[in-house]
């Protein structure tokens, strides 16, 4: 009985040892929570309503979350940049606590949710940081409402379809639409439909982004590409043709880490948006 015991006992050591020693990369941390707001609300924008909330106080920065997400994941950028910033939190259409109406998803009038939302809030100009579709987000907005964008950090964004990698396989990103589902059920005003919400964003992530070496070239605004070394989602090789094609651009690879880079390594990734928004008018990554 008590070798029994002892073998338990090391086979549990064994894995816990295994969990720890597992690369950051192929860990999913948990979603993070929003620190109190100084405001929060709804917003009434093109037709649906969208949840934001804002901290601390400074020049504006807005977070935009990736697809399926919502504004929670950014819990630890905003802990660290309330302290310098105005941080501003929103959730896309149909995501986290926002609504939707029956208009297909597109980069283009998601951009114009945020345009509307910053029109709401008095805000004529901001930073952007945007993760995966917050970050094509953010792209559109540099191309088509250039005035209304400081600087841009853009983070595991893809430019076409075709730069999107296979995920099917990936532990990661299964458990991340896993608990996307979960997620949605305790947030959304429409609980019992992420399956037809996947759907729908899925038909956006067949047919878009679509952007040329030209239409990438029209942005102006001070830019950093960045993306995780062990990204599951996007391929290398159109993360450097965005940096290669976007004038001025910085280009910025963070080590050990993927796709959710800033739940698995936020000290790095703070330390790297805080490092792009003090920079001057210069974008280039050094």
């Amino acid at each position: 009985m008590l070798l029994r015991s002892l073998v338990i006992a090391l086979l549990v050591t064994v894995s816990l040892s295994a969990a720890d020693a597992a690369p950051r990369w192929l860990n999913l941390p948990p979603t993070p929570t929003l620190p109190r707001a100084t405001q929060s609300g709804f917003a009434p924008v093109n037709g649906i309503k969208v949840w934001y909330a804002m901290f601390g106080r400074g020049e504006p920065v807005l977070l935009l979350h990736g697809g399926l997400a919502n504004a929670n994941y950014w819990g630890h950028q905003v802990r660290a940049l309330q302290r310098r910033y105005q941080v501003i939190v929103m959730e896309s259409r149909g995501h986290g606590r926002s609504s939707r109406n029956q208009e297909p998803y597109g980069s283009d009038l998601m951009a114009s949710d945020v345009v509307a939302l910053l029109d709401h809030l008095k805000i004529k100009k901001a930073a952007i940081v945007g993760w995966s579709d917050g970050a094509i987000i953010g792209l559109d907005i540099a191309m088509k409402h250039p005035e209304r964008v400081s600087r841009l950090f853009a983070f595991a964004a893809n430019s076409d379809p075709s730069g999107v990698a296979d995920i099917a396989t990936s532990d990661v990103f299964n458990a991340y639409i896993a608990r996307a589902g979960d997620e949605y059920k305790r947030l959304s005003p429409t609980p019992t439909e992420y399956k037809s919400f996947v759907d729908e964003i899925t038909k956006m992530w067949e047919s878009q982004p679509k952007w040329t070496a030209s239409d990438l070239a029209t942005i102006k605004i001070p830019t950093w590409i960045v993306d995780g070394d062990h990204d599951e989602a996007i391929k290398r090789e159109n993360t450097e043709f965005m940096a290669a094609n976007i004038p001025g651009a910085g280009l910025l690879i963070q080590p050990e880490v993927s796709h959710f880079s800033f739940l698995q390594d936020p000290e790095q990734f703070n330390d790297d948006v805080m490092r792009f928004l003090e920079r001057g008018g210069d974008g280039a990554a050094k």
